[in-house]
């Protein structure tokens, strides 16, 4: 099993948190909230509203999001759900835990208990420069007050 940090449409009450709970694509384990320990730039962007951290360490904000545990097969969905490695990039971040509910191993316990676990987190490398000057935040919600609703892919 793997960690997965999702701060965007895969989070609970999103757009795309469907995919999360599907277990024909694999299985996704809740385990808590948490926020990056780095600062990241969240923009959305593109026609399409989608949220993106810019892998840019030491800008933006602390991004919120939730921690998984997946199972290769939805690791391996996620790739390619994320377009992984063109338009996102999965690498290991450093996430402070903020609300636990895993249960586990003394693994799992001693991690909750330290407050950092590290997660993969689709991020990108691969923007347009001028993303850098949209707003930041620091928590996803497509329909938040930045009214940027996210497009579904069946929409577009």
């Amino acid at each position: 099993m793997a960690r997965v940090f999702v701060y965007g449409t895969l989070k609970k009450g999103q757009p795309n948190y469907k995919h999360m709970i599907n277990t024909a694509k694999g299985l996704a384990k809740f385990q808590g909230r948490g926020r990056t320990v780095e600062k990241y730039p969240l923009v959305i962007a593109g026609k399409y509203n989608i949220p993106y951290m810019l892998n840019i360490p030491g800008t933006g904000h602390h991004v919120a999001g939730e921690i998984y545990s997946v199972d290769d097969q939805m690791l391996q969905f996620l790739d390619e759900f994320e377009g992984c490695p063109d338009m996102y990039q999965r690498t290991l971040m450093r996430i402070e835990v903020v609300e636990w509910e895993g249960k586990g191993g003394t693994g799992e316990a001693w991690a909750a208990a330290e407050g950092i676990v590290e997660c993969f987190v689709y991020s990108t490398t691969t923007y347009p420069p001028e993303w850098v000057g949209l707003p930041y935040h620091d928590s996803y919600d497509s329909s938040g007050k930045h009214g940027l609703s996210y497009v579904l892919r069946e929409s577009r």
